[in-house]
């Protein structure tokens, strides 16, 4: 089987997942927060097909780019109970749960290498591999405080009240950045993207698994 169609095969199921448990958590913590609208819209749920976005999603496999999204989960901010605080858990959830199936998966790999089983089947190991790489890299990329990633919405949540019309004007151009981010990799021979999250990737797989 050729190398790239075995790798997708096995990384298939790993996006799918990790970008479901993405929205779900972002479902979850709106609604303990008190907000039912994701709940009432069918978003609380690890149906992969409640989540999935088809654009998105190609663009994970894609290998000029390495970075994708799911649907956003909607959230009315008025339904929270307080309202900054919450919104930052919220948007928050999503990098933290890919952030804990990479290190779940970052010490599955290290206790299977420690007890010589690492080795045994190069399929499930590739598979491991690519839940600690997929997940760390989710987080992070979702983590860029570039609006409609989670990194702006956190980012509002921290900064004063005062600062929401600077804020409002930025995140008006801010997908052209992110788009710029994301299409440098395919028409540059580097990675705009990589160039920024490369370091924090590479340390975190490393923190969990020991890969360099």
């Amino acid at each position: 089987m050729d190398f790239d169609v075995r790798t997708m095969i096995l990384a298939a199921p790993v996006i799918i997942f990790s970008l479901t448990v993405h929205e779900f958590f972002h479902a979850w913590t709106a609604y303990k927060c008190g907000d039912p609208t994701a709940k009432q819209m069918g978003r609380l749920t690890l149906n992969p097909l409640a989540h999935l976005d088809l654009f998105g999603t190609i663009m994970l496999f894609a290998s000029q780019f390495r970075f994708g999204w799911a649907k956003p989960v909607p959230v009315n901010p008025y339904n929270l109970r307080h309202p900054r605080r919450d919104n930052f858990w919220v948007s928050a959830a999503g990098p933290l749960s890919n952030l804990g199936m990479g290190l779940i998966a970052g010490l599955t790999f290290r206790g299977l290498d420690a007890a010589g089983l690492l080795g045994l089947h190069e399929g499930l190991t590739m598979m491991l591999y690519f839940m600690i790489s997929i997940n760390v890299s989710l987080a992070f990329f979702n983590l860029l405080p570039i609006f409609p990633l989670d990194g702006s919405h956190i980012f509002r949540s921290i900064l004063p009240v005062s600062y929401g019309p600077t804020l409002d004007s930025i995140e008006r151009v801010s997908p052209y950045i992110l788009l710029i981010l994301i299409i440098s990799g395919a028409v540059l021979h580097f990675s705009l993207l990589w160039i920024i999250l490369g370091p924090f990737i590479r340390a975190a797989i490393y923190l969990f698994s020991g890969i360099s």
